[in-house]
């Protein structure tokens, strides 16, 4: 039963993704909306859904190890593995405003995360500023591409509002099957690891973080196979972000964080995905399947030192 829930959430993850992109895409298009801002936005916050829903039920529930692995966990997940299978599959081209802006944003905020996160706890005031951060960062986003972007004129945007609808419609149907996809994926490989006698913080980190990113695995990967490299590579840097300010703070707003006992050398792995993501890409302003290797040799490490 459990091993037919994991293959079952498999599928319904890769289906829902794909229907994710295809209505997001889309809709980018005809709005003359720039796909970056739409993949470090929408789609970003979009495939992020499920590690939003699994964290908070886990802070509300008490617990914290599940909901900062889920987190931590992912982030590095989503750079070692989804970032390394992407570009093994086809290299992918990087705008020099991911590689001056995007980025290094995000291995801040990753490295501010760090820092509260020392001790194990989050309160709600450090949750608040993770909020604030992300508003701000999200606004900057929409209004950088409403500079950038080519406003489409008054007679098409009637012409093509239905057609805009079925895009939108795409886009909640693709997310509804990733956020369930992603629910049965991890009850079912939890209760697999806890008859293992793995411990909550190896579980959020590993089992539950891998199926919470599999809307973004998916999400990268078709948008690679379809030569859009703007939205994969930014679903990537806009879901690190928005997984630290916007799910940990909303989570830790909820139910203040406690005594996690997420460890250092898991902090320390989030903390240098991040950081050699950005030599990486400023190489050309491209990531060649070499270096996706690089990526995914790095995550099997980290793998191999973190699980017993």
């Amino acid at each position: 039963m459990l091993i037919f829930s994991v293959i079952a959430s498999l599928g319904l993850l890769f289906v829902g993704a794909h229907f994710l992109v295809k209505g997001a895409a889309s809709a980018a298009a005809r709005l003359g909306i720039p796909p970056l801002a739409i993949g470090l936005t929408v789609v970003a916050y979009g495939t992020s859904a499920p590690e939003m829903i699994v964290s908070l039920q886990a802070a509300l529930e008490g617990s914290s190890d599940i909901a900062v692995g889920n987190v931590v966990g992912s982030n590095s997940f989503n750079i070692g593995i989804i970032l390394g299978v992407t570009a093994l599959i086809c290299p992918i081209g990087v705008e020099r405003r991911i590689v001056k802006v995007d980025a290094p944003v995000m291995l801040l905020v990753a490295l501010w995360a760090c820092w509260l996160l020392w001790d194990g706890s989050i309160g709600r005031l450090g949750a608040l500023a993770f909020l604030l951060a992300c508003v701000v960062y999200t606004v900057v986003n929409l209004r950088q591409a409403g500079v950038e972007g080519s406003a489409p004129d008054q007679e098409s945007s009637q012409s093509k509002e239905g057609v805009i609808w079925k895009d939108v419609g795409w886009f909640l149907l693709g997310l509804a099957m990733s956020i369930a996809g992603s629910k049965l994926l991890v009850w079912g490989a939890s209760e697999l690891a806890r008859g293992w006698g793995v411990s909550e913080a190896v579980i959020g980190l590993t089992i539950v973080s891998a199926g919470t990113s599999m809307p973004e695995l998916v999400t990268s990967v078709s948008a690679a196979l379809k030569r859009e490299p703007d939205i994969a590579i930014g679903n990537i840097i806009g879901s690190n972000v928005f997984n630290i300010l916007g799910i940990l703070g909303v989570s830790a707003m909820v139910s203040p964080i406690e005594g996690s006992n997420i460890a250092a050398i898991d902090l320390g792995a989030m903390a240098l995905f991040s950081i050699a993501m950005l030599p990486l890409i400023w190489s050309g302003y491209k990531l060649r399947r070499w270096e996706g290797a690089f990526l995914l040799a790095g995550y099997a490490g980290y793998l191999w030192i973190l699980w017993p």
